[in-house]
């Protein structure tokens, strides 16, 4: 099993690499020509295309293929005050360079919105401003030219004190998006809400591969054990991802590998939180006990120390195959785990 290991958004080592500079709605207010205030939004989302260019290269030099893009690009982009606004024309070679280097050097790129993104409210304004934050990042993801092979990784949202009917409403007001969007989505489980087979029978329900956190698997695991984790439930999350390899007449795994997100608890107080860095112990656990039921996994890390974290859980992983019959360093930022 080939196992490839990414990071989020930033960089701890790159200066003056911010992908995420942003006005806030008072200032933008505050400056009288509206046109010169627009001006400069604009500016500072190409400001974050470029950084976002040198993450990518910085991200290649280091063999890392998987890489998820902030959010926050283009400042302001779904504020009801510029409604009417078009970035894109002006962004458009920005975001085509970020994306032709995507494509380029091979490098998985993904979105992930925010908690305000809920597809299980019950109330339809909460729901049209989902809608509208999926529609800004989709716009991104087709600014750059990507295929629908880079997605955007939603939770499905809150219970509001009944799980199956907030459950049921999810998938009802899924089904509604237009395919534009849907095709663009995976579903991810939550840390306090929806378990992995809560989430799995919704990702089933509207035909969409499913992202496990084996994180949040852990502080809320429902009735699932590990071992019922990996021997009952991941070939079901691995099928979500073959469904969609065959809805994209792709051939393997290899061309759009199953996604998992990765990181450590901050503490024994803060179980929820994320560490620094993430822990070697529990990744290599879960990878082995996968390893003969996948072909090719991407670890998303989601540790606060970003690309370093990746660097070093893979110094940890080259100490271990020194050791270790199992472990072969493919590159800076992958290895293979071989079965018996």
């Amino acid at each position: 099993m080939k196992v490839r290991f990414g990071f989020v958004a930033m960089s701890v080592i790159l200066e003056n690499a911010s992908p995420s500079k942003t006005m806030t709605y008072a200032s933008f207010s505050k400056l009288n020509d509206r046109q010169a205030a627009i001006g400069r939004l604009e500016q500072i989302a190409q400001q974050n295309l470029h950084s976002t260019l040198r993450l990518l290269k910085h991200a290649h030099g280091n063999d890392v293929k998987l890489y998820r893009l902030t959010s926050k690009l283009i400042p302001l982009a779904t504020h009801d005050g510029l409604a009417g606004w078009d970035p894109y024309p002006i962004l458009a070679d920005d975001f085509k360079a970020v994306g032709d280097y995507a494509l380029e050097k091979g490098i998985r790129v993904s979105l992930h919105p925010d908690h305000f993104c809920v597809l299980s409210t019950p109330r339809p304004e909460v729901l049209a401003n989902s809608i509208k934050d999926l529609e800004y990042h989709v716009d991104m993801l087709e600014a750059m030219g990507l295929d629908e092979r880079s997605k955007c990784n939603i939770h499905m949202g809150g219970a509001y004190g009944d799980k199956i009917t907030s459950s049921a409403r999810f998938i009802e007001q899924f089904s509604s998006l237009p395919d534009r969007l849907k095709h663009r989505i995976t579903l991810e489980n939550d840390d306090k809400t929806f378990n992995v087979e809560e989430t799995l029978i919704a990702a089933e329900a509207v035909s969409v591969p499913m992202v496990l956190d084996i994180h949040h698997h852990a502080v809320n695991p429902g009735h699932i054990t590990d071992e019922m984790l990996t021997e009952q439930f991941w070939p079901r999350i691995q099928g979500t991802w073959e469904r969609e390899l065959h809805r994209l007449k792709l051939s393997s795994l290899e061309q759009l590998p199953v996604k998992i997100h990765v990181s450590s608890p901050k503490s024994i107080s803060d179980p929820r939180g994320h560490a620094d860095l993430v822990e070697v112990a529990p990744v290599l656990k879960f990878l082995r006990a996968i390893a003969s039921k996948a072909s090719h996994v991407d670890c998303m890390l989601e540790a606060k120390s970003k690309d370093q974290a990746v660097f070093q859980l893979m110094d940890e992983l080259k100490q271990l195959a020194l050791t270790s019959d199992d472990i072969s360093i493919i590159d800076d930022a992958s290895i293979e785990i071989k079965t018996q």
